[in-house]
């Protein structure tokens, strides 16, 4: 299982998901209404490194964070 999370003003509860790639993983979420608008939007963090290969693998146990843009002073 994969546990993805959502920050920030997401405002979703974590899911844990069997899905082998980022790939995978963003036709899953773009199905959920609530996510679909944020995916364009994100980063993506998997095990707190930054990725941007939608085809990067994953495996059991890994954690994927959903990051929205935010602003900052």
């Amino acid at each position: 299982m994969v546990k993805v999370e959502f920050l920030g003003p997401i405002a979703r509860e974590p899911m844990e998901l069997e899905v082998s790639s980022l790939a995978e993983l963003s036709k899953v979420l773009f199905e959920e209404e609530t996510i679909r608008p944020w995916l364009e939007k994100c980063a993506v963090a998997v095990n707190d490194v930054m990725v941007k290969d939608p085809n990067h693998p994953l495996k059991d146990g890994d954690r994927v964070s959903i990051l929205p843009p935010v602003c900052g002073g």
